[in-house]
């Protein structure tokens, strides 16, 4: 099930980005979804989702927004790791 929710937008926002009105809200599901991935509220596969997107199509995309695809901090690599006795 899917819900929707209306955005009001200056109308000189489509012209500055030169996109239509369906160009537009798959843009802003885009970076919703990279935002939402990046601050780790959105799995690989929902941020996909939300993107309209594969996965590997969304996997692609998070290169143009340099993001990584990879979800582990700092702290977690030290301690997998130590665990693999590295």
């Amino acid at each position: 099930m899917n819900i929707a929710f209306q955005m009001e937008l200056p109308e000189s926002i489509f012209a500055v980005l030169h996109q239509d009105k369906e160009e537009l809200v798959n843009t802003v599901k885009l970076c919703a979804a990279v935002k939402l991935y990046e601050l780790h509220r959105l799995s690989q596969e929902k941020a996909s989702e939300l993107a309209g997107m594969s996965r590997g199509e969304f996997l692609l995309a998070l290169k143009d927004f340099e993001v990584t695809p990879y979800q582990y901090g700092a702290q977690e690599i030290l301690s997998e790791v130590r665990r693999l006795g590295l």
